[in-house]
């Protein structure tokens, strides 16, 4: 079974200021603000929802569909994605325009000042649901049975999650870091159409004062409601009950960038492979530790069976 991932991909340009910010600021003169950061450091990571959910789900040995829209400058993403066997066929060049991207200064103190330009990602809506069938039946490839709309344009995300739901595909609604687009009557819509609703803690408590919906109630409108806690693990409310998900101790926590995304990964290949959700949420929560145990989104390599290994390890059975 493959899964059909609709969201960003991005870079992530992560520059390291040796100072604080707070001593290079002036308070009271905010109003005329002209300030710039020497950074020695500075790395480029591959990132976005899309790609970093994809990554994940591949080291797990599951089948990654991306839909997503990039720029004339993707040519170093295309390499990553052909180096890990992730098809590249329903990603949308638009060679007038960037590939989103971050760009992220964090001083001593960890205090984050970020810019991102969404660049080809506003242009989401070009692609289509039907269009991935089509072609997948026409290559007489799997076609997706299980997918997810996470943070892309805004355009892109209402019309992916009505296309899904006309073409009777199950998918997690991720709304993620765009949330804030929405206001309670699209986020009420979003919630009827998806068969999933999967958010952190913060964007949970967001969700619920925006639809005037308890995240009870919101799970009984879906088949599974998840959330994720950070350090604190995660929930699945799901047929009435809640199941607490057990975070994965790590002995150095390294970097949490793209951890909701190695997540949902995890979630993603407990839905292809038929897991309970005890199994598919205690799987999702060993990639986020595996994951924040790394540096950057895409540069853990666990093999298949390191990840077997592990789940033993923590949760003493096999998957």
């Amino acid at each position: 079974m493959s899964s059909l991932i609709c969201g960003s991909i991005a870079y992530d340009t992560i520059m390291s200021f040796e100072g604080r910010f707070q001593d290079q600021i002036l308070a009271d003169q905010i109003h005329i603000l002209n300030v710039a950061f020497l950074v020695p450091s500075m790395r480029r990571e591959f990132g976005g929802c899309a790609g970093n959910i994809a990554y994940n789900l591949k080291l797990l040995g599951g089948e990654p569909v991306i839909m997503a829209t990039v720029g004339g400058d993707a040519g170093t993403y295309y390499d990553q994605l052909a180096k890990y066997d992730i098809s590249s066929d329903h990603i949308r060049e638009l060679p007038e325009a960037f590939t989103a991207q971050a760009m992220i200064t964090t001083d001593r103190d960890n205090n984050q000042i970020t810019a991102f330009h969404p660049g080809a990602m506003s242009e989401s809506h070009l692609n289509q649901v039907a269009d991935v069938v089509a072609h997948r039946q026409s290559k007489k490839l799997n076609i997706p049975k299980i997918a997810i709309v996470a943070p892309d344009g805004r355009q892109g995300m209402v019309e992916h999650c009505q296309q899904l739901a006309d073409a009777k595909i199950d998918f997690i609604f991720d709304p993620g870091q765009g949330l804030p687009m929405f206001d309670g009557k699209d986020l009420l819509g979003f919630i009827e159409q998806a068969t999933y609703v999967a958010v952190n803690d913060y964007e949970g408590e967001m969700l619920s004062q925006r639809t005037g919906l308890s995240l009870k109630e919101i799970s009984e409108r879906v088949e599974a409601l998840v959330v994720t806690k950070g350090s604190q693990g995660a929930e699945i409310h799901a047929k009435g009950k809640k199941i607490d998900i057990p975070v994965v101790p790590v002995a150095k926590a390294i970097d949490p960038t793209g951890c909701g995304d190695a997540f949902r990964g995890g979630l993603l290949y407990g839905l292809e492979q038929g897991f309970d959700w005890e199994t598919t949420g205690r799987l999702a929560s060993l990639m986020g530790s595996i994951k924040i145990a790394s540096q950057g989104p895409q540069n853990h390599q666990p093999s298949q069976e390191e990840i077997q290994s592990q789940f033993k390890k923590a949760f003493n059975y096999s998957f």
